[in-house]
């Protein structure tokens, strides 16, 4: 039995290549907009980002989404990025050695 393609897709903070669903989708909408894709189906221009809470630093993420998304973000888009960065923070566990 042949295995079943996994689409592949990556985070373009840190360059590495997931399974499509490990991953958050941000799309720059038809109208312009730029929203958190959690279901990967808006239509529009996707960049990804994957879990890891150091590819959610917003000073390095926000550079790196706006050329990728041929856009500028503007402050409802990165307030919405900052809330979902807090969110995906708060579900990975902390590192060994690391403090709070």
């Amino acid at each position: 039995m042949a295995k079943k393609h996994v689409p592949m897709r990556t985070c373009v903070v840190c360059g590495t290549s997931y399974p499509k669903r490990d991953l958050v989708r941000i799309v720059r909408t038809p109208e312009g907009r730029v929203e958190i894709d959690p279901q990967g189906k808006k239509a529009g221009r996707g960049a990804y980002l994957c879990k890891n809470p150091a590819c959610w630093d917003m000073k390095v993420a926000i550079p790196k989404l706006q050329r990728a998304l041929r856009t500028t973000l503007d402050e409802q888009a990165r307030h919405a990025l900052i809330e979902y960065a807090r969110i995906i923070r708060e579900q990975q566990p902390a590192a060994v050695g690391e403090t709070s």
